[in-house]
C-alpha cells in the first residue's frame, strides 16, 4: 500500500514539470523565433516478484513475470524545432532564415552562441549586433552613411553609400549547422550554446548543405501551437488529477487496515 503513495506522487511531480513546459511554450509564443519544448518522460525501475520462465514443477513454466512498476520520471524536453511563420518587418537589419541554420554571435567572453532571431540592429560603431550588443560572427560594419542595406538570399551584404555609384561589399552572413540541433543548450536571450550532444557546429554559405536561405525585411515567429499546448495542458491536469485520486484512495484504503480493530 505504501509504494502506490510514492508511485503517484511520481506521477504528480512529472505532470508539474509537464505543466512547466507548457506553461514556458505558451509565455513565449510571441518570442522571436521561439522553438517549442515537449516533455518526454520514462518509467522507472520495477520490483520483480516472479520472473518470466521460472520452473514450477513438472516441467511447468511461468508464462508471464510478476512485475510491480515504481512509477515515472521527467527526462528530457525535446525541442521542436520545425520552423515558425515568417513574418514582415520594415526593417532591413530583420532577418530570417528560411530553412534549417543558425546565425552566430559572439559573446562577451568571446563563445560563439547561435540564435535564429534574427531582429539585428547597428551599433554606434556601424556593428551588426543582437538586441543585447552581441556582434554577428564575422564582425560586418555597416558605413555610417550608408542609404540602403541589402542582404541576399545567399548572405551577401552590400550597402549603398552616400556619395558611391555601385553598392559596397560589407561581408558575408553565413549560417551554423549541426549534426544534432536538439542536443543544443538553451541559455536564454533566443541563444544557444554547443554541447557534446549537438556536436560541433558547420559554418556554411546560406543555401548550402541543407541550410536555408536569408530573408531579409523578415523575421521567424515562434513555432507554439496554441490549440496543441491547451490540448497537453488539459491532459496534464487530468492525468496530476487522477493520480492525486490514487494517493487519496491508497490512504482511506490504509485508514480502513488501522480502523480493523475498533
Amino acid at each position: 500500500m505504501i509504494r502506490s503513495l510514492t508511485t503517484a506522487a511520481t506521477g504528480m511531480v512529472v505532470q508539474q514539470r509537464n505543466l512547466d513546459v507548457i506553461a514556458n511554450n505558451l509565455a513565449n509564443i510571441n518570442t522571436t523565433a521561439f522553438k517549442a519544448n515537449r516533455a518526454e518522460f520514462q518509467d522507472l525501475m520495477y520490483q520483480t516478484l516472479r520472473v518470466a520462465g521460472a520452473e514450477q514443477g513438472g516441467g511447468t513454466l511461468v508464462p508471464a513475470a510478476q512485475q510491480v512498476g515504481m512509477g515515472a520520471k521527467f527526462v528530457s524536453s525535446a525541442t521542436n524545432f520545425a520552423p515558425g511563420p515568417l513574418q514582415a518587418t520594415s526593417s532591413q537589419l530583420d532577418i530570417a532564415i528560411n530553412g534549417g541554420g543558425f546565425f552566430g554571435v559572439t559573446l562577451p567572453d568571446g563563445t560563439i552562441a547561435y540564435t535564429r532571431d534574427g531582429s539585428f540592429k547597428m551599433s554606434a560603431d556601424g556593428l551588426i549586433v543582437t538586441s543585447d550588443g552581441f556582434a554577428l560572427v564575422g564582425d560586418i560594419t555597416v558605413p555610417l552613411e550608408s542609404q540602403l542595406i541589402t542582404i541576399s538570399a545567399n548572405g551577401t551584404v552590400t550597402a549603398q553609400v552616400a556619395g558611391q555609384v555601385d553598392p559596397q561589399v560589407l561581408g558575408q552572413m553565413n549560417v551554423y549547422m549541426f549534426p544534432n540541433a536538439g542536443g543544443l543548450e538553451r541559455m536564454g536571450k533566443n541563444l544557444y550554446l554547443n554541447t557534446a550532444a549537438s556536436g560541433d557546429a558547420t559554418e556554411t554559405e546560406p543555401g548550402l548543405s541543407g541550410s536555408g536561405f536569408l530573408e531579409q525585411g523578415f523575421l521567424e515567429g515562434a513555432n507554439v501551437q496554441m490549440v496543441e499546448e491547451m490540448v497537453r495542458m488539459i491532459l496534464a491536469q487530468r492525468a496530476y488529477e487522477v493520480n492525486s485520486k490514487a494517493i487519496q484512495t491508497a490512504d482511506e484504503m490504509l485508514s480502513s487496515t488501522n480502523n480493523l480493530k475498533r
